[in-house]
Protein backbone atom coordinates (compact mmCIF):
# COMPACT_ATOMS: atom_id res chain seq x y z
CA UNK A 1 0.00 0.00 0.00
CA UNK A 2 1.47 3.43 -0.60
CA UNK A 3 -0.14 6.93 -0.21
CA UNK A 4 -1.33 9.24 -2.99
CA UNK A 5 -0.52 12.94 -2.83
CA UNK A 6 -1.61 15.25 -4.89
CA UNK A 7 -2.38 12.49 -7.29
CA UNK A 8 1.26 10.97 -6.89
CA UNK A 9 1.26 7.63 -5.48
CA UNK A 10 4.84 6.82 -3.77
CA UNK A 11 6.54 5.10 -1.16
CA UNK A 12 6.79 6.92 2.46
CA UNK A 13 9.89 7.48 4.22
CA UNK A 14 8.60 6.76 8.20
CA UNK A 15 10.32 7.28 11.25
CA UNK A 16 8.68 5.88 14.06
CA UNK A 17 9.69 6.44 18.11
CA UNK A 18 8.90 4.42 20.32
CA UNK A 19 9.56 5.69 24.02
CA UNK A 20 9.50 2.66 26.49
CA UNK A 21 12.38 -0.15 26.19
CA UNK A 22 12.25 -2.41 23.56
CA UNK A 23 12.86 -5.75 25.24
CA UNK A 24 10.04 -5.95 27.63
CA UNK A 25 6.56 -6.83 25.80
CA UNK A 26 4.16 -3.81 26.21
CA UNK A 27 0.69 -2.41 24.42
CA UNK A 28 3.00 0.39 23.30
CA UNK A 29 6.19 -1.69 21.65
CA UNK A 30 4.08 -4.13 20.25
CA UNK A 31 1.34 -1.53 18.52
CA UNK A 32 5.17 0.19 17.27
CA UNK A 33 6.29 -3.36 15.97
CA UNK A 34 3.15 -4.31 14.28
CA UNK A 35 2.94 -1.16 12.66
CA UNK A 36 6.58 -1.06 11.12
CA UNK A 37 5.94 -4.32 9.73
CA UNK A 38 2.70 -3.94 8.03
CA UNK A 39 4.21 -0.62 6.64
CA UNK A 40 7.16 -2.23 5.11
CA UNK A 41 5.12 -5.29 3.87
CA UNK A 42 2.76 -2.15 2.25
CA UNK A 43 6.36 -1.25 0.25
CA UNK A 44 7.18 1.82 2.51
CA UNK A 45 10.47 2.54 4.16
CA UNK A 46 10.26 2.65 8.32
CA UNK A 47 13.32 3.07 10.50
CA UNK A 48 12.32 2.64 14.46
CA UNK A 49 14.63 4.46 17.18
CA UNK A 50 13.73 2.26 20.30
CA UNK A 51 15.61 2.48 23.88
CA UNK A 52 17.46 -1.07 23.91
CA UNK A 53 18.92 -2.90 27.13
CA UNK A 54 20.70 -5.00 25.43
CA UNK A 55 22.26 -3.51 22.30
CA UNK A 56 24.38 -6.10 21.16
CA UNK A 57 21.37 -8.67 20.82
CA UNK A 58 20.22 -9.38 16.84
CA UNK A 59 17.62 -6.44 16.17
CA UNK A 60 15.13 -6.01 13.53
CA UNK A 61 16.77 -4.49 10.73
CA UNK A 62 14.68 -1.47 10.60
CA UNK A 63 15.36 -0.60 14.36
CA UNK A 64 17.76 1.42 15.67
CA UNK A 65 19.13 1.56 19.61
CA UNK A 66 19.09 4.70 21.23
CA UNK A 67 20.96 3.94 24.48
CA UNK A 68 20.16 1.81 27.65
CA UNK A 69 16.54 2.73 29.57
CA UNK A 70 16.09 3.77 32.99
CA UNK A 71 13.21 2.20 35.29
CA UNK A 72 10.32 4.65 36.91
CA UNK A 73 7.26 3.98 39.09
CA UNK A 74 4.58 4.93 36.44
CA UNK A 75 0.96 3.79 36.49
CA UNK A 76 1.10 1.16 38.95
CA UNK A 77 4.15 -0.24 36.66
CA UNK A 78 7.83 0.14 35.74
CA UNK A 79 8.04 2.57 32.68
CA UNK A 80 11.69 2.04 31.02
CA UNK A 81 12.43 5.24 29.22
CA UNK A 82 15.33 7.38 28.39
CA UNK A 83 16.07 10.96 28.31
CA UNK A 84 18.98 13.46 28.32
CA UNK A 85 21.84 14.89 26.36
CA UNK A 86 23.37 11.28 25.07
CA UNK A 87 20.04 10.06 24.36
CA UNK A 88 19.15 13.40 21.85
CA UNK A 89 22.22 13.26 20.57
CA UNK A 90 21.36 9.64 19.07
CA UNK A 91 18.00 11.01 17.99
CA UNK A 92 18.94 14.10 16.15
CA UNK A 93 21.86 11.52 14.31
CA UNK A 94 18.63 9.73 13.18
CA UNK A 95 16.77 12.37 12.18
CA UNK A 96 18.88 13.82 10.38
CA UNK A 97 20.18 10.39 8.69
CA UNK A 98 16.81 9.26 7.83
CA UNK A 99 14.87 11.84 5.44
CA UNK A 100 11.80 11.29 6.50
CA UNK A 101 8.38 11.90 4.99
CA UNK A 102 6.94 12.25 8.49
CA UNK A 103 8.12 11.44 12.24
CA UNK A 104 5.44 9.49 13.89
CA UNK A 105 5.89 10.05 18.47
CA UNK A 106 4.67 7.33 20.32
CA UNK A 107 3.98 8.96 23.87
CA UNK A 108 5.31 12.73 23.04
CA UNK A 109 4.02 13.36 26.50
CA UNK A 110 6.66 11.99 28.79
CA UNK A 111 10.66 12.42 29.44
CA UNK A 112 11.51 9.77 26.63
CA UNK A 113 12.45 9.11 23.27
CA UNK A 114 9.76 10.66 21.44
CA UNK A 115 9.79 14.07 23.31
CA UNK A 116 13.41 14.56 22.07
CA UNK A 117 12.45 13.81 18.78
CA UNK A 118 9.55 16.51 18.74
CA UNK A 119 12.33 18.99 20.42
CA UNK A 120 14.79 17.92 17.61
CA UNK A 121 12.97 18.02 14.38
CA UNK A 122 11.06 20.34 12.60
CA UNK A 123 8.56 19.41 9.63
CA UNK A 124 5.68 16.79 9.72
CA UNK A 125 5.03 15.23 12.50
CA UNK A 126 2.21 12.94 14.58
CA UNK A 127 1.81 12.03 17.80
CA UNK A 128 0.00 8.82 19.22
CA UNK A 129 -0.97 9.17 23.08
CA UNK A 130 -1.83 5.37 24.31
CA UNK A 131 -2.15 6.62 28.71
CA UNK A 132 -5.56 7.01 30.07
CA UNK A 133 -4.50 7.81 34.10
CA UNK A 134 -3.80 11.13 35.33
CA UNK A 135 -1.17 10.58 36.90
CA UNK A 136 0.12 11.14 33.58
CA UNK A 137 0.75 14.86 34.70
CA UNK A 138 3.60 14.09 36.98
CA UNK A 139 5.44 11.95 34.67
CA UNK A 140 5.08 14.83 32.32
CA UNK A 141 6.49 17.60 34.08
CA UNK A 142 9.65 18.17 32.65
CA UNK A 143 10.41 21.76 33.17
CA UNK A 144 7.27 23.31 30.95
CA UNK A 145 8.57 21.43 27.92
CA UNK A 146 5.56 19.27 27.13
CA UNK A 147 3.06 21.44 26.11
CA UNK A 148 4.69 23.59 23.65
CA UNK A 149 6.10 20.10 21.97
CA UNK A 150 2.38 19.01 22.29
CA UNK A 151 1.69 22.09 19.76
CA UNK A 152 4.80 21.69 17.44
CA UNK A 153 2.73 18.11 15.96
CA UNK A 154 1.09 18.55 12.91
CA UNK A 155 -2.02 16.01 13.80
CA UNK A 156 -2.83 14.21 17.20
CA UNK A 157 -3.93 10.52 17.40
CA UNK A 158 -5.57 8.96 20.67
CA UNK A 159 -6.31 4.92 20.83
CA UNK A 160 -8.99 4.98 22.39
CA UNK A 161 -11.63 7.62 24.42
CA UNK A 162 -10.00 7.46 27.41
CA UNK A 163 -6.33 8.03 26.05
CA UNK A 164 -8.19 11.17 24.49
CA UNK A 165 -9.76 12.51 27.58
CA UNK A 166 -6.46 12.11 29.41
CA UNK A 167 -4.71 14.01 26.67
CA UNK A 168 -7.44 16.83 26.98
CA UNK A 169 -7.30 17.49 30.14
CA UNK A 170 -3.56 17.83 30.37
CA UNK A 171 -2.82 19.68 27.23
CA UNK A 172 -6.30 21.24 26.00
CA UNK A 173 -6.08 19.78 22.90
CA UNK A 174 -7.50 17.21 20.56
CA UNK A 175 -7.00 14.18 18.34
CA UNK A 176 -8.27 12.00 16.23
CA UNK A 177 -9.03 8.71 17.50
CA UNK A 178 -7.46 5.37 15.93
CA UNK A 179 -7.39 2.35 18.00
CA UNK A 180 -4.25 -0.15 18.60
CA UNK A 181 -4.61 -2.65 15.44
CA UNK A 182 -4.31 -6.22 15.76
CA UNK A 183 -3.13 -9.14 12.91
CA UNK A 184 -6.74 -10.13 12.37
CA UNK A 185 -5.73 -12.83 10.04
CA UNK A 186 -2.89 -14.37 12.37
CA UNK A 187 -5.02 -15.09 15.41
CA UNK A 188 -7.67 -16.34 12.77
CA UNK A 189 -6.01 -18.77 10.65
CA UNK A 190 -5.91 -21.94 11.91
CA UNK A 191 -8.99 -21.34 14.53
CA UNK A 192 -11.49 -23.77 15.64
CA UNK A 193 -15.14 -23.10 16.44
CA UNK A 194 -14.95 -23.08 20.24
CA UNK A 195 -18.18 -25.42 20.27
CA UNK A 196 -15.35 -27.91 19.34
CA UNK A 197 -12.33 -26.90 22.04
CA UNK A 198 -15.23 -27.65 24.63
CA UNK A 199 -14.01 -30.93 26.74
CA UNK A 200 -13.73 -32.09 29.90
CA UNK A 201 -11.29 -29.46 30.74
CA UNK A 202 -11.95 -25.92 30.89
CA UNK A 203 -9.37 -23.86 30.34
CA UNK A 204 -8.74 -20.14 31.15
CA UNK A 205 -6.29 -17.90 29.78
CA UNK A 206 -3.94 -14.82 31.20
CA UNK A 207 -1.19 -13.10 29.34
CA UNK A 208 0.37 -9.99 30.89
CA UNK A 209 3.17 -9.13 33.28
CA UNK A 210 1.61 -11.02 35.97
CA UNK A 211 4.02 -9.60 38.24
CA UNK A 212 2.54 -6.39 38.17
CA UNK A 213 -0.61 -6.17 41.04
CA UNK A 214 -2.40 -3.99 38.53
CA UNK A 215 -2.55 -6.75 35.45
CA UNK A 216 -5.11 -8.75 38.02
CA UNK A 217 -3.49 -11.79 38.22
CA UNK A 218 -3.88 -12.27 42.34
CA UNK A 219 -7.22 -11.30 42.10
CA UNK A 220 -7.85 -14.29 39.82
CA UNK A 221 -6.10 -16.70 41.80
CA UNK A 222 -8.59 -15.65 44.59
CA UNK A 223 -11.34 -16.18 42.50
CA UNK A 224 -10.06 -19.47 41.33
CA UNK A 225 -11.05 -21.59 44.46
CA UNK A 226 -14.83 -20.80 43.48
CA UNK A 227 -14.22 -21.84 40.32
CA UNK A 228 -12.69 -24.82 41.20
CA UNK A 229 -15.52 -25.75 43.22
CA UNK A 230 -17.91 -25.75 40.28
CA UNK A 231 -15.58 -26.94 37.47
CA UNK A 232 -13.67 -29.43 39.36
CA UNK A 233 -11.45 -29.71 35.84
CA UNK A 234 -10.45 -26.61 34.97
CA UNK A 235 -7.29 -25.31 33.90
CA UNK A 236 -5.70 -21.79 34.65
CA UNK A 237 -3.27 -21.34 31.31
CA UNK A 238 -1.02 -17.96 32.43
CA UNK A 239 1.84 -16.57 30.09
CA UNK A 240 4.03 -13.82 29.84
CA UNK A 241 7.26 -12.41 31.61
CA UNK A 242 7.91 -12.85 35.24
CA UNK A 243 9.30 -15.20 38.23
CA UNK A 244 6.43 -17.71 38.45
CA UNK A 245 8.12 -19.77 41.64
CA UNK A 246 7.10 -17.11 44.58
CA UNK A 247 3.26 -17.15 43.37
CA UNK A 248 3.82 -21.09 42.48
CA UNK A 249 5.11 -21.60 45.93
CA UNK A 250 1.95 -19.73 47.68
CA UNK A 251 -0.60 -21.58 46.42
CA UNK A 252 -2.47 -23.99 48.34
CA UNK A 253 -1.48 -27.70 46.29
CA UNK A 254 -5.05 -28.30 46.03
CA UNK A 255 -5.36 -24.82 43.97
CA UNK A 256 -1.93 -24.59 42.62
CA UNK A 257 -2.15 -28.15 40.59
CA UNK A 258 -4.90 -26.13 38.56
CA UNK A 259 -2.61 -22.97 37.09
CA UNK A 260 -0.12 -23.68 34.55
CA UNK A 261 2.72 -20.63 33.76
CA UNK A 262 4.05 -21.03 30.39
CA UNK A 263 6.56 -18.42 30.31
CA UNK A 264 6.73 -15.62 27.54
CA UNK A 265 5.20 -16.63 24.44
CA UNK A 266 6.71 -16.10 20.65
CA UNK A 267 3.79 -14.51 18.44
CA UNK A 268 3.33 -18.02 17.08
CA UNK A 269 2.33 -19.21 20.46
CA UNK A 270 0.56 -16.53 21.85
CA UNK A 271 -1.87 -17.41 18.92
CA UNK A 272 -1.82 -20.92 19.52
CA UNK A 273 -2.49 -20.61 23.20
CA UNK A 274 -5.53 -17.91 22.48
CA UNK A 275 -6.98 -20.39 19.91
CA UNK A 276 -6.90 -23.16 22.61
CA UNK A 277 -8.65 -21.19 25.69
CA UNK A 278 -12.87 -21.45 26.20
CA UNK A 279 -12.04 -17.57 28.10
CA UNK A 280 -10.27 -15.40 28.28
CA UNK A 281 -9.98 -13.56 31.23
CA UNK A 282 -8.76 -9.50 31.48
CA UNK A 283 -8.61 -9.22 35.33
CA UNK A 284 -7.28 -5.94 35.01
CA UNK A 285 -7.56 -3.18 38.25
CA UNK A 286 -6.64 -0.07 35.74
CA UNK A 287 -4.37 2.20 34.13
CA UNK A 288 -5.41 0.69 30.74
CA UNK A 289 -6.38 3.11 27.67
CA UNK A 290 -7.59 0.00 25.02
CA UNK A 291 -6.31 -3.87 25.64
CA UNK A 292 -4.57 -5.14 22.46
CA UNK A 293 -4.85 -9.03 24.35
CA UNK A 294 -8.39 -8.76 24.32
CA UNK A 295 -8.83 -7.63 20.80
CA UNK A 296 -6.40 -10.50 19.70
CA UNK A 297 -7.62 -13.00 22.30
CA UNK A 298 -11.35 -11.96 20.12
CA UNK A 299 -9.94 -12.73 17.08
CA UNK A 300 -8.52 -15.90 18.14
CA UNK A 301 -12.25 -16.96 19.00
CA UNK A 302 -11.90 -17.31 22.99
CA UNK A 303 -14.89 -15.69 24.93
CA UNK A 304 -13.74 -12.70 26.69
CA UNK A 305 -14.35 -12.11 30.69
CA UNK A 306 -13.08 -8.64 31.81
CA UNK A 307 -13.07 -6.28 35.05
CA UNK A 308 -15.45 -3.08 34.09
CA UNK A 309 -12.95 -0.73 33.90
CA UNK A 310 -13.54 1.74 31.55
CA UNK A 311 -11.30 0.83 28.45
CA UNK A 312 -12.14 -2.82 28.38
CA UNK A 313 -15.99 -1.71 28.60
CA UNK A 314 -15.75 0.69 25.83
CA UNK A 315 -13.35 -2.35 23.58
CA UNK A 316 -16.34 -5.13 24.87
CA UNK A 317 -18.92 -2.39 23.79
CA UNK A 318 -20.67 -2.69 27.24
CA UNK A 319 -20.75 -6.34 27.38
CA UNK A 320 -22.28 -7.47 23.74
CA UNK A 321 -18.73 -8.59 23.03
CA UNK A 322 -17.82 -9.89 26.34
CA UNK A 323 -18.88 -10.44 29.65
CA UNK A 324 -17.48 -7.72 32.59
CA UNK A 325 -17.25 -8.30 36.20
CA UNK A 326 -17.32 -5.79 38.55
CA UNK A 327 -13.55 -4.88 38.92
CA UNK A 328 -11.00 -6.02 41.75
CA UNK A 329 -14.11 -8.26 42.92
CA UNK A 330 -12.92 -11.86 43.19
CA UNK A 331 -16.44 -13.02 43.59
CA UNK A 332 -18.21 -11.44 40.69
CA UNK A 333 -15.42 -12.56 38.37
CA UNK A 334 -16.20 -16.27 39.98
CA UNK A 335 -19.52 -15.60 39.33
CA UNK A 336 -18.94 -14.58 35.31
CA UNK A 337 -16.40 -17.64 34.51
CA UNK A 338 -19.03 -20.08 36.20
CA UNK A 339 -22.01 -18.55 34.41
CA UNK A 340 -20.38 -18.73 31.19
CA UNK A 341 -18.79 -22.05 31.67
CA UNK A 342 -21.97 -23.51 32.52
CA UNK A 343 -23.67 -22.20 29.19
CA UNK A 344 -22.41 -23.07 26.42
CA UNK A 345 -25.05 -21.59 23.72
CA UNK A 346 -23.43 -17.87 25.70
CA UNK A 347 -20.17 -18.62 25.28
CA UNK A 348 -20.50 -19.82 21.62
CA UNK A 349 -22.47 -16.49 21.01
CA UNK A 350 -19.63 -14.46 22.55
CA UNK A 351 -17.34 -16.41 20.89
CA UNK A 352 -18.78 -14.95 17.74
CA UNK A 353 -20.06 -11.39 18.32
CA UNK A 354 -15.98 -11.03 19.74
CA UNK A 355 -14.47 -12.36 16.66
CA UNK A 356 -16.76 -9.89 14.28
CA UNK A 357 -15.91 -7.07 16.44
CA UNK A 358 -12.46 -7.98 16.41
CA UNK A 359 -12.24 -7.04 12.56
CA UNK A 360 -12.68 -3.66 13.08
CA UNK A 361 -8.84 -3.26 14.61
CA UNK A 362 -7.31 -5.06 11.89
CA UNK A 363 -4.00 -3.69 10.68
CA UNK A 364 -5.48 -3.16 6.99
CA UNK A 365 -8.36 -0.92 8.32
CA UNK A 366 -5.90 1.05 11.53
CA UNK A 367 -2.86 1.62 9.25
CA UNK A 368 -4.96 3.27 6.44
CA UNK A 369 -6.84 5.47 9.22
CA UNK A 370 -2.96 6.49 10.07
CA UNK A 371 -1.74 6.59 6.71
CA UNK A 372 -4.35 9.32 5.99
CA UNK A 373 -3.58 11.50 9.61
CA UNK A 374 -0.18 11.50 7.96
CA UNK A 375 -1.08 12.86 4.71
CA UNK A 376 -3.03 15.50 6.91
CA UNK A 377 0.58 16.23 8.89
CA UNK A 378 2.33 16.26 5.63
CA UNK A 379 0.48 18.60 3.72
CA UNK A 380 2.32 21.77 2.95
CA UNK A 381 5.66 20.62 4.19
CA UNK A 382 8.51 19.46 3.26
CA UNK A 383 10.74 16.26 5.01
CA UNK A 384 11.86 16.17 8.65
CA UNK A 385 14.73 17.74 9.83
CA UNK A 386 16.41 19.45 12.26
CA UNK A 387 15.65 22.47 14.02
CA UNK A 388 17.67 24.96 15.48
CA UNK A 389 16.04 24.44 18.74
CA UNK A 390 17.54 21.05 18.92
CA UNK A 391 20.94 23.59 19.22
CA UNK A 392 20.58 23.20 23.08
CA UNK A 393 21.12 20.06 23.78
CA UNK A 394 24.42 20.73 22.72
CA UNK A 395 25.11 23.31 25.12
CA UNK A 396 23.29 21.35 27.36
CA UNK A 397 20.10 23.04 28.09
Amino acid sequence: MVISLSGDTRPLKIGIVCPYGWDIPGGVQVHVKELAEHFIAAGHQVSVIAPVSDESASLEPWLVSAGRPVSIPFNGSVARVLFGPIAASRVRQWIAAGEFDVLHLHEPGIPSLSLLACWSAEGPMVGTFHASTPRMRAIAAAGGLIEPMIEKLGARIAVSEMAHETMTSLYGTSAVIIPNGIDYSHYASGRTDIEQRLSSTLKIGFLGRFEEERKGLPLLLKALPAIIKRNPRVELLVAGPGDSSKISSSLDPAIGKHVKFLGRLSHQEKAEFLQSLHLYVAPNTGGESFGIIIAEAMAAGAAVIASDIPAFRALLDDGTNGLLFKNEDPASLAQAINTLAGNHEELAQLSQSGMEAALQYDWDTVASRILSVYESAMAGHGKVGIGSESASWKRGR
